[in-house]
Protein backbone atom coordinates (compact mmCIF):
# COMPACT_ATOMS: atom_id res chain seq x y z
CA UNK A 1 0.00 0.00 0.00
CA UNK A 2 1.31 3.44 -1.01
CA UNK A 3 1.41 5.74 2.02
CA UNK A 4 1.09 9.51 1.59
CA UNK A 5 3.70 11.69 3.33
CA UNK A 6 2.61 13.96 6.17
CA UNK A 7 1.55 17.62 6.01
CA UNK A 8 -0.22 17.45 2.66
CA UNK A 9 -3.62 19.07 2.33
CA UNK A 10 -5.77 17.43 -0.36
CA UNK A 11 -8.18 19.97 -1.85
CA UNK A 12 -9.71 17.40 -4.19
CA UNK A 13 -10.89 14.64 -3.88
CA UNK A 14 -12.10 14.25 -0.32
CA UNK A 15 -10.37 10.86 -0.10
CA UNK A 16 -7.66 9.33 -2.27
CA UNK A 17 -6.50 5.76 -2.84
CA UNK A 18 -2.99 6.33 -4.17
CA UNK A 19 -2.58 2.72 -5.33
CA UNK A 20 -5.69 3.03 -7.50
CA UNK A 21 -4.79 6.49 -8.76
CA UNK A 22 -1.26 5.57 -9.84
CA UNK A 23 -2.61 2.44 -11.55
CA UNK A 24 -4.99 4.44 -13.76
CA UNK A 25 -4.29 4.25 -17.48
CA UNK A 26 -3.83 7.27 -19.68
CA UNK A 27 -6.40 8.11 -22.35
CA UNK A 28 -6.28 9.54 -25.84
CA UNK A 29 -6.07 13.32 -26.22
CA UNK A 30 -9.41 15.12 -26.27
CA UNK A 31 -11.17 12.15 -24.72
CA UNK A 32 -14.95 12.71 -25.04
CA UNK A 33 -15.56 12.18 -21.32
CA UNK A 34 -12.92 14.78 -20.52
CA UNK A 35 -14.29 17.42 -22.88
CA UNK A 36 -17.81 16.85 -21.55
CA UNK A 37 -16.55 17.32 -18.00
CA UNK A 38 -14.78 20.56 -18.93
CA UNK A 39 -17.95 21.83 -20.61
CA UNK A 40 -19.89 21.08 -17.42
CA UNK A 41 -17.22 22.81 -15.33
CA UNK A 42 -17.39 25.85 -17.58
CA UNK A 43 -21.17 26.05 -17.32
CA UNK A 44 -21.11 25.60 -13.56
CA UNK A 45 -18.51 28.34 -13.03
CA UNK A 46 -20.30 30.81 -15.29
CA UNK A 47 -23.49 30.42 -13.24
CA UNK A 48 -21.75 30.91 -9.89
CA UNK A 49 -22.10 34.48 -8.47
CA UNK A 50 -18.94 34.01 -6.38
CA UNK A 51 -16.91 32.89 -9.42
CA UNK A 52 -18.09 35.95 -11.35
CA UNK A 53 -16.29 38.15 -8.83
CA UNK A 54 -12.97 36.91 -10.25
CA UNK A 55 -12.30 37.81 -13.92
CA UNK A 56 -9.53 35.19 -14.16
CA UNK A 57 -11.94 32.42 -13.13
CA UNK A 58 -14.44 33.55 -15.76
CA UNK A 59 -11.68 33.67 -18.38
CA UNK A 60 -10.80 30.09 -17.45
CA UNK A 61 -14.47 29.08 -17.68
CA UNK A 62 -14.71 30.52 -21.20
CA UNK A 63 -11.56 28.64 -22.19
CA UNK A 64 -13.22 25.36 -21.14
CA UNK A 65 -16.36 25.92 -23.23
CA UNK A 66 -17.19 23.15 -25.68
CA UNK A 67 -16.86 25.46 -28.69
CA UNK A 68 -13.36 26.55 -27.71
CA UNK A 69 -12.15 23.02 -26.94
CA UNK A 70 -13.59 21.82 -30.25
CA UNK A 71 -11.74 24.58 -32.09
CA UNK A 72 -8.48 23.54 -30.43
CA UNK A 73 -9.13 19.86 -31.15
CA UNK A 74 -9.50 20.57 -34.85
CA UNK A 75 -5.81 21.52 -34.97
CA UNK A 76 -4.94 17.92 -33.99
CA UNK A 77 -7.45 15.99 -36.11
CA UNK A 78 -4.73 14.30 -38.16
CA UNK A 79 -2.86 13.17 -35.05
CA UNK A 80 -3.32 9.41 -34.88
CA UNK A 81 -2.22 6.80 -32.34
CA UNK A 82 -1.54 9.28 -29.55
CA UNK A 83 -2.00 8.55 -25.88
CA UNK A 84 -1.23 10.47 -22.71
CA UNK A 85 2.07 9.79 -21.00
CA UNK A 86 0.46 8.68 -17.73
CA UNK A 87 0.72 10.72 -14.54
CA UNK A 88 1.65 14.39 -14.59
CA UNK A 89 2.84 16.24 -11.50
CA UNK A 90 2.18 19.96 -11.92
CA UNK A 91 3.89 22.52 -9.67
CA UNK A 92 1.89 25.72 -10.07
CA UNK A 93 3.40 29.18 -9.47
CA UNK A 94 2.59 31.23 -6.40
CA UNK A 95 1.98 34.56 -8.14
CA UNK A 96 -0.79 33.78 -10.67
CA UNK A 97 -3.74 32.09 -8.90
CA UNK A 98 -5.51 30.66 -11.95
CA UNK A 99 -2.40 29.18 -13.59
CA UNK A 100 -2.90 25.83 -11.85
CA UNK A 101 -6.24 25.36 -13.63
CA UNK A 102 -4.85 25.98 -17.12
CA UNK A 103 -1.96 23.60 -16.45
CA UNK A 104 -4.47 20.98 -15.28
CA UNK A 105 -6.57 21.39 -18.44
CA UNK A 106 -3.48 20.94 -20.61
CA UNK A 107 -2.79 17.68 -18.78
CA UNK A 108 -6.38 16.46 -19.10
CA UNK A 109 -6.73 17.31 -22.79
CA UNK A 110 -3.45 15.55 -23.60
CA UNK A 111 -4.82 12.35 -22.03
CA UNK A 112 -3.16 12.27 -18.62
CA UNK A 113 -3.92 11.75 -14.95
CA UNK A 114 -2.93 14.82 -12.98
CA UNK A 115 -1.63 15.77 -9.56
CA UNK A 116 -1.47 19.54 -9.17
CA UNK A 117 0.36 21.21 -6.32
CA UNK A 118 -1.32 24.58 -5.96
CA UNK A 119 0.23 27.56 -4.22
CA UNK A 120 0.50 27.39 -0.45
CA UNK A 121 -1.20 30.80 -0.43
CA UNK A 122 -4.96 30.48 0.02
CA UNK A 123 -6.35 31.99 -3.17
CA UNK A 124 -10.17 32.03 -3.40
CA UNK A 125 -9.93 31.17 -7.11
CA UNK A 126 -8.37 27.81 -6.21
CA UNK A 127 -11.05 27.03 -3.65
CA UNK A 128 -13.85 27.94 -6.08
CA UNK A 129 -12.59 25.69 -8.87
CA UNK A 130 -11.87 22.82 -6.46
CA UNK A 131 -15.42 23.08 -5.14
CA UNK A 132 -16.92 22.95 -8.60
CA UNK A 133 -14.82 19.92 -9.54
CA UNK A 134 -16.06 18.22 -6.37
CA UNK A 135 -19.66 19.00 -7.33
CA UNK A 136 -19.12 17.30 -10.70
CA UNK A 137 -17.41 14.22 -9.30
CA UNK A 138 -20.57 12.12 -8.99
CA UNK A 139 -21.62 12.69 -12.60
CA UNK A 140 -18.33 12.91 -14.51
CA UNK A 141 -15.80 10.08 -14.27
CA UNK A 142 -13.02 12.25 -15.69
CA UNK A 143 -12.80 14.09 -12.38
CA UNK A 144 -11.11 10.92 -11.04
CA UNK A 145 -8.09 11.93 -13.14
CA UNK A 146 -7.57 15.00 -10.94
CA UNK A 147 -5.87 15.44 -7.58
CA UNK A 148 -5.31 18.91 -6.14
CA UNK A 149 -2.84 19.15 -3.28
CA UNK A 150 -1.36 21.92 -1.18
CA UNK A 151 1.76 21.77 0.94
CA UNK A 152 4.62 23.95 2.03
CA UNK A 153 7.35 24.42 -0.56
CA UNK A 154 9.96 23.19 1.95
CA UNK A 155 8.22 19.81 2.31
CA UNK A 156 10.87 17.83 0.43
CA UNK A 157 9.30 14.49 1.35
CA UNK A 158 6.06 15.44 -0.42
CA UNK A 159 7.86 16.61 -3.56
CA UNK A 160 9.95 13.41 -3.58
CA UNK A 161 6.78 11.33 -3.27
CA UNK A 162 4.89 12.91 -6.17
CA UNK A 163 8.01 13.15 -8.34
CA UNK A 164 8.75 9.45 -7.92
CA UNK A 165 5.36 8.56 -9.41
CA UNK A 166 5.34 11.10 -12.26
CA UNK A 167 5.82 10.42 -15.95
CA UNK A 168 6.19 14.15 -16.56
CA UNK A 169 6.77 17.01 -14.14
CA UNK A 170 5.32 20.34 -15.26
CA UNK A 171 7.14 23.05 -13.31
CA UNK A 172 6.00 26.66 -13.29
CA UNK A 173 8.20 29.09 -11.38
CA UNK A 174 11.41 31.01 -11.16
CA UNK A 175 14.83 29.55 -11.82
CA UNK A 176 15.39 28.88 -8.11
CA UNK A 177 12.10 26.98 -7.86
CA UNK A 178 12.99 24.77 -10.81
CA UNK A 179 16.43 24.02 -9.39
CA UNK A 180 14.90 23.10 -6.05
CA UNK A 181 12.23 20.81 -7.56
CA UNK A 182 14.85 19.05 -9.68
CA UNK A 183 16.59 17.85 -6.54
CA UNK A 184 13.74 15.35 -6.23
CA UNK A 185 14.44 12.40 -8.56
CA UNK A 186 12.01 11.18 -11.20
CA UNK A 187 11.85 7.77 -12.94
CA UNK A 188 14.44 7.20 -15.66
CA UNK A 189 12.01 7.58 -18.58
CA UNK A 190 10.28 10.61 -17.11
CA UNK A 191 11.14 14.21 -17.94
CA UNK A 192 10.47 17.80 -16.90
CA UNK A 193 8.62 20.49 -18.81
CA UNK A 194 9.73 23.77 -17.26
CA UNK A 195 8.25 27.22 -17.49
CA UNK A 196 11.00 29.34 -16.02
CA UNK A 197 11.33 33.01 -15.20
CA UNK A 198 10.78 35.00 -18.41
CA UNK A 199 10.83 38.60 -19.59
CA UNK A 200 8.33 40.31 -21.89
CA UNK A 201 8.01 43.63 -23.67
CA UNK A 202 5.56 45.60 -25.79
CA UNK A 203 6.11 47.49 -29.01
CA UNK A 204 3.78 50.20 -30.30
CA UNK A 205 3.81 51.72 -33.78
CA UNK A 206 2.61 55.23 -32.98
CA UNK A 207 1.85 55.98 -36.64
CA UNK A 208 -0.93 53.38 -36.49
CA UNK A 209 -2.56 54.66 -33.30
CA UNK A 210 -5.59 56.81 -34.09
CA UNK A 211 -6.96 59.36 -31.65
CA UNK A 212 -9.96 57.14 -30.91
CA UNK A 213 -7.82 54.04 -30.29
CA UNK A 214 -5.67 55.34 -27.43
CA UNK A 215 -8.19 54.56 -24.71
CA UNK A 216 -8.73 50.99 -25.85
CA UNK A 217 -4.97 50.50 -26.22
CA UNK A 218 -4.41 51.72 -22.65
CA UNK A 219 -7.14 49.42 -21.36
CA UNK A 220 -5.56 46.41 -23.05
CA UNK A 221 -2.19 47.36 -21.61
CA UNK A 222 -3.72 47.70 -18.14
CA UNK A 223 -5.11 44.16 -18.40
CA UNK A 224 -1.69 42.87 -19.44
CA UNK A 225 0.08 44.47 -16.50
CA UNK A 226 -1.89 45.62 -13.48
CA UNK A 227 -4.38 42.73 -13.25
CA UNK A 228 -1.60 40.46 -11.98
CA UNK A 229 0.58 43.23 -10.50
CA UNK A 230 2.97 42.81 -13.47
CA UNK A 231 4.04 39.44 -12.00
CA UNK A 232 2.98 37.22 -14.91
CA UNK A 233 5.88 36.26 -17.19
CA UNK A 234 3.88 37.62 -20.12
CA UNK A 235 3.50 41.10 -18.57
CA UNK A 236 5.51 43.76 -20.44
CA UNK A 237 8.19 45.67 -18.54
CA UNK A 238 9.73 47.44 -21.52
CA UNK A 239 7.82 49.49 -24.12
CA UNK A 240 9.51 50.11 -27.46
CA UNK A 241 7.97 52.96 -29.47
CA UNK A 242 8.36 53.16 -33.24
CA UNK A 243 7.15 55.59 -35.89
CA UNK A 244 7.45 59.30 -36.56
CA UNK A 245 9.13 61.01 -33.59
CA UNK A 246 6.55 63.80 -33.32
CA UNK A 247 3.69 61.30 -33.50
CA UNK A 248 5.34 59.13 -30.84
CA UNK A 249 5.40 62.04 -28.38
CA UNK A 250 1.73 62.80 -29.02
CA UNK A 251 0.62 59.20 -28.58
CA UNK A 252 2.86 58.59 -25.56
CA UNK A 253 1.33 61.48 -23.64
CA UNK A 254 -2.25 60.43 -24.34
CA UNK A 255 -1.47 56.75 -23.70
CA UNK A 256 0.08 57.29 -20.27
CA UNK A 257 -2.65 59.73 -19.25
CA UNK A 258 -5.32 57.20 -20.23
CA UNK A 259 -3.51 54.42 -18.38
CA UNK A 260 -3.21 56.59 -15.27
CA UNK A 261 -6.97 57.18 -15.25
CA UNK A 262 -7.55 53.42 -15.31
CA UNK A 263 -5.00 52.70 -12.60
CA UNK A 264 -6.35 55.43 -10.30
CA UNK A 265 -9.88 54.08 -10.77
CA UNK A 266 -9.28 50.31 -10.61
CA UNK A 267 -5.97 49.52 -8.95
CA UNK A 268 -5.43 49.09 -5.22
CA UNK A 269 -2.12 50.84 -4.59
CA UNK A 270 -0.07 50.15 -1.45
CA UNK A 271 2.64 52.46 -0.14
CA UNK A 272 5.30 49.73 -0.18
CA UNK A 273 4.92 49.59 -3.96
CA UNK A 274 6.22 53.16 -4.25
CA UNK A 275 9.30 52.24 -2.22
CA UNK A 276 9.93 49.15 -4.36
CA UNK A 277 9.69 51.15 -7.58
CA UNK A 278 12.00 53.88 -6.32
CA UNK A 279 14.55 51.25 -5.28
CA UNK A 280 14.25 49.58 -8.68
CA UNK A 281 14.90 52.87 -10.45
CA UNK A 282 18.07 53.52 -8.43
CA UNK A 283 19.34 50.01 -9.20
CA UNK A 284 18.69 50.50 -12.88
CA UNK A 285 20.29 53.95 -12.91
CA UNK A 286 23.47 52.44 -11.48
CA UNK A 287 23.63 49.92 -14.32
CA UNK A 288 22.60 51.93 -17.40
CA UNK A 289 21.83 55.43 -18.60
CA UNK A 290 18.19 56.28 -17.90
CA UNK A 291 16.04 59.38 -17.44
CA UNK A 292 13.12 59.40 -15.03
CA UNK A 293 9.91 60.51 -16.73
CA UNK A 294 7.72 62.89 -14.76
CA UNK A 295 4.44 61.35 -13.65
CA UNK A 296 1.47 62.53 -11.60
CA UNK A 297 2.11 60.12 -8.73
CA UNK A 298 3.51 56.70 -7.94
CA UNK A 299 0.77 54.69 -9.65
CA UNK A 300 3.03 54.57 -12.71
CA UNK A 301 6.82 54.79 -12.66
CA UNK A 302 8.56 55.31 -16.01
CA UNK A 303 12.18 55.60 -17.09
CA UNK A 304 13.46 56.40 -20.57
CA UNK A 305 16.42 54.45 -21.92
CA UNK A 306 19.06 56.18 -24.03
CA UNK A 307 19.87 52.83 -25.64
CA UNK A 308 18.69 49.22 -25.45
CA UNK A 309 20.88 47.49 -22.90
CA UNK A 310 21.30 43.72 -23.20
CA UNK A 311 20.89 43.44 -19.41
CA UNK A 312 17.52 45.21 -19.33
CA UNK A 313 15.72 41.96 -18.44
CA UNK A 314 17.59 41.94 -15.11
CA UNK A 315 16.17 45.34 -14.08
CA UNK A 316 12.46 45.21 -13.58
CA UNK A 317 9.87 45.78 -10.90
CA UNK A 318 6.21 44.91 -10.43
CA UNK A 319 3.12 47.04 -9.79
CA UNK A 320 3.56 49.55 -12.60
CA UNK A 321 7.26 50.10 -13.33
CA UNK A 322 8.14 50.54 -17.01
CA UNK A 323 11.22 51.21 -19.10
CA UNK A 324 10.67 52.99 -22.43
CA UNK A 325 12.74 53.26 -25.57
CA UNK A 326 12.15 55.21 -28.78
CA UNK A 327 13.51 53.27 -31.73
CA UNK A 328 15.08 54.80 -34.81
CA UNK A 329 15.14 51.50 -36.69
CA UNK A 330 11.69 49.92 -36.24
CA UNK A 331 11.36 46.75 -34.16
CA UNK A 332 14.54 45.21 -35.56
CA UNK A 333 16.47 47.33 -33.08
CA UNK A 334 15.47 44.96 -30.26
CA UNK A 335 17.07 41.93 -31.92
CA UNK A 336 20.57 42.25 -30.33
CA UNK A 337 19.18 42.25 -26.78
CA UNK A 338 16.76 39.31 -27.13
CA UNK A 339 17.99 36.24 -25.27
CA UNK A 340 16.30 33.00 -24.27
CA UNK A 341 14.62 34.67 -21.28
CA UNK A 342 12.37 36.69 -23.57
CA UNK A 343 8.88 35.19 -23.73
CA UNK A 344 6.15 37.50 -25.09
CA UNK A 345 6.28 40.43 -27.46
CA UNK A 346 2.95 42.24 -27.38
CA UNK A 347 2.28 44.70 -30.17
CA UNK A 348 0.02 47.33 -31.64
CA UNK A 349 0.06 48.69 -35.18
CA UNK A 350 1.97 45.98 -37.07
CA UNK A 351 0.71 43.88 -39.96
CA UNK A 352 0.98 40.10 -39.76
CA UNK A 353 3.45 39.94 -42.67
CA UNK A 354 5.79 42.35 -40.88
CA UNK A 355 5.72 40.22 -37.74
CA UNK A 356 6.37 37.04 -39.71
CA UNK A 357 9.38 38.57 -41.46
CA UNK A 358 10.65 39.87 -38.11
CA UNK A 359 10.73 36.28 -36.82
CA UNK A 360 11.98 34.56 -39.96
CA UNK A 361 14.74 37.03 -40.81
CA UNK A 362 16.21 37.41 -37.33
CA UNK A 363 15.94 33.85 -35.91
CA UNK A 364 16.26 35.09 -32.34
CA UNK A 365 17.03 32.79 -29.43
CA UNK A 366 14.09 34.20 -27.48
CA UNK A 367 10.47 35.37 -27.97
CA UNK A 368 8.03 32.46 -28.01
CA UNK A 369 4.84 34.46 -28.32
CA UNK A 370 3.82 37.51 -30.37
CA UNK A 371 0.32 38.67 -29.42
CA UNK A 372 -1.74 41.87 -29.61
CA UNK A 373 -1.60 44.16 -26.59
CA UNK A 374 -4.43 43.18 -24.26
CA UNK A 375 -3.99 39.45 -24.89
CA UNK A 376 -0.71 38.58 -23.19
CA UNK A 377 -2.40 36.52 -20.47
CA UNK A 378 -4.63 34.57 -22.89
CA UNK A 379 -3.70 30.95 -22.33
CA UNK A 380 -2.87 28.72 -25.26
CA UNK A 381 -1.92 25.06 -25.49
CA UNK A 382 1.20 26.28 -27.28
CA UNK A 383 3.13 28.00 -24.49
CA UNK A 384 6.78 29.02 -24.16
CA UNK A 385 7.46 27.22 -27.44
CA UNK A 386 5.97 23.92 -26.24
CA UNK A 387 3.04 22.30 -28.03
CA UNK A 388 1.52 20.92 -24.84
CA UNK A 389 -0.76 18.35 -26.45
CA UNK A 390 2.12 16.78 -28.36
CA UNK A 391 4.68 17.21 -25.57
CA UNK A 392 2.47 15.68 -22.88
CA UNK A 393 1.36 12.74 -25.01
CA UNK A 394 3.28 10.12 -26.96
CA UNK A 395 2.85 9.00 -30.57
CA UNK A 396 2.78 5.27 -31.16
CA UNK A 397 4.39 4.28 -34.45
CA UNK A 398 2.55 1.60 -36.44
CA UNK A 399 4.32 0.38 -39.59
Amino acid sequence: MIVQPADIRILYPKKIDWDAFFAKKATTPFDIFCTEMLEALSSSLLKDPQARQYPDVITFAFFCRKANIKKIQEQYEREEHRIGRGCLFHIAPSNVPINFAFSLVAGLLSGNNNIVRVSSKNFPQVEIIARHIQDLSSSHASTSRIVLVQYDRDNREATDFFSSHSDVRVIWGGDATITSIRRSPIPSRSFDVTFADRYSFATINADAVSEDAVGKLAEGFYNDTYLFDQNACSAPHLIVWTGDRKRIEQVRERFWNSLHELVAKKYEFQSVMAVDKLTAMYRQAAAMEIREERTKDNFIKRVMLSSLNDKIDEYRCACGYFSEYISEEDINEVVPIVNNKYQTMSYYGYEEDRLKSFVQENKMKGIDRIVPIGHTTDFSLIWDGYDLIRTLSRKIQIL
